[in-house]
């Protein structure tokens, strides 16, 4: 007979956050203390092996923070952890609580998420609306859902035509219209007044100056991107004309960006973007300014002005942008990071350069989501709008 009493919940729990220390590059510190009371042992085991698997920094802390929300939800409406694998009815309750029409709310206070689930999730920090949540939102958490099934050798119900039929008419139901992650894109003409914002000599000048332009003129490159790059991914190129129906004339500097893993690339493929001309001096400038040889190449900088040896993370990318924008005058609610990356695209169709080119550059896997911005661009552009002005 085994004699040993169960340990304390205490003790499981200080466990589970030594655990998640390993895990410290990814998953923020302070939420190590939540993240330890809500996950199970199997939980933090999977974290740790996705980690030991080589899964991206960006893509394992969103999995860590959509499997918290789950975990979370789980608790406050069932009274227990999550099942593994889910049956179709919790997959179903889950969009049921998420999904949902706000009208019929009005009549019916049982319609949607139950209050008593709600207030136990906003106590906890994990919600932060009143209405319905965006489609992409609850996808991308069902998506996280199936991905932690499939990594613990266990088949889900995620493709279950009852599910399917519950996401398509909650979808209707909640009428929600999809956001852009940025509201305003960052165009040339805007991306001038934030350099402009950041002409000075001064060491944190430099360096938003060398991540605007980089950020922009590398295709629109991802926060994550931009916080996570390194020395070791530029190659030096030979010098291209200005001007490529005149190969004798004018020659422009020409780096390769190497990309390795992003989140439409893998990190053994070979896909890289360039830099010609000015943003490669702009960078340059920073890298000698900076005497950076090897390593992250955006890095902090204290209150001192000195160099820290951590590279960026993408929330500060954000802030240094918003920074930016409010210093230009303009609103900084309008703009995120992913301002650059749509307003590549958005300049690229008004400048007439053709989507594949552009897509080149941008890394877009789907021309369906890239041709978004070039027919915005177009209609803004175009005669139809002004019949009568």
């Amino acid at each position: 007979m085994d004699l040993r009493l169960p340990k304390p919940a205490s003790d499981q729990k200080l466990r589970r956050a030594e655990a998640l220390d390993a895990l410290e590059s990814v998953l923020p510190f302070d939420r190590r203390d939540f993240l330890a009371e809500i996950l199970t042992d199997d939980d933090v085991a999977t974290l740790r092996h996705l980690a030991k698997e080589g899964i991206g920094e960006n893509s394992l802390r969103a999995l860590a923070s959509d499997l918290g929300y789950l975990e979370a939800w789980s608790l406050a409406a069932t009274g227990f952890s999550l099942p593994w694998p889910a049956p179709e009815a919790l997959l179903i309750k889950f969009v049921a609580h998420h999904l949902w029409d706000s009208s019929k709310r009005e009549t019916d206070p049982a319609h949607g998420m139950p209050a008593e689930v709600a207030i136990t999730l906003k106590a906890e920090g994990l919600l932060r609306i009143d209405g319905p949540h965006a489609p992409a939102t609850v996808r991308r958490r069902l998506s996280s859902w199936s991905t932690l099934t499939k990594w613990r050798g266990l088949r889900g119900k995620f493709n279950a035509p009852g599910l399917h039929g519950a996401i398509k008419l909650a979808v209707r139901a909640s009428a929600r219209p999809r956001g852009r992650k940025s509201r305003k894109a960052v165009t040339a003409d805007i991306l001038a007044a934030l350099l402009k914002a950041c002409a000075g000599d001064r060491f944190v000048d430099v360096r938003d100056r060398a991540i605007l332009i980089t950020a922009f003129a590398s295709g629109g490159r991802r926060r994550s991107e931009v916080s996570s790059l390194r020395v070791e991914q530029f190659v030096e190129e030979e010098p291209v004309p200005a001007d490529p129906k005149d190969p004798e004339g004018l020659k422009l500097p020409c780096l390769k960006i190497r990309l390795g893993r992003t989140k439409t690339t893998q990190a053994d493929a070979d896909a890289f973007v360039l830099l010609v001309g000015r943003p490669v001096t702009v960078l340059q400038s920073w890298l000698e300014r900076a005497a950076i040889t090897e390593g992250a190449v955006f890095r902090g900088i204290d209150r001192w002005g000195n160099l820290e040896k951590r590279a960026l993370t993408p929330q500060a990318v954000n802030l240094i942008l918003k920074r930016r924008i409010a210093e230009a005058g303009l609103d900084p609610a309008a703009f995120s990071a992913h301002g650059l990356r749509s307003g590549y695209l958005t300049e690229t169709a008004r400048r007439g350069i053709p989507l594949a080119e552009a897509m080149q550059q941008s890394q877009h896997r789907s021309v369906q989501q890239a041709s978004n911005y070039y027919n915005d661009a177009e209609r803004t552009l175009g005669r139809a709008a002004r019949i009568i002005v």
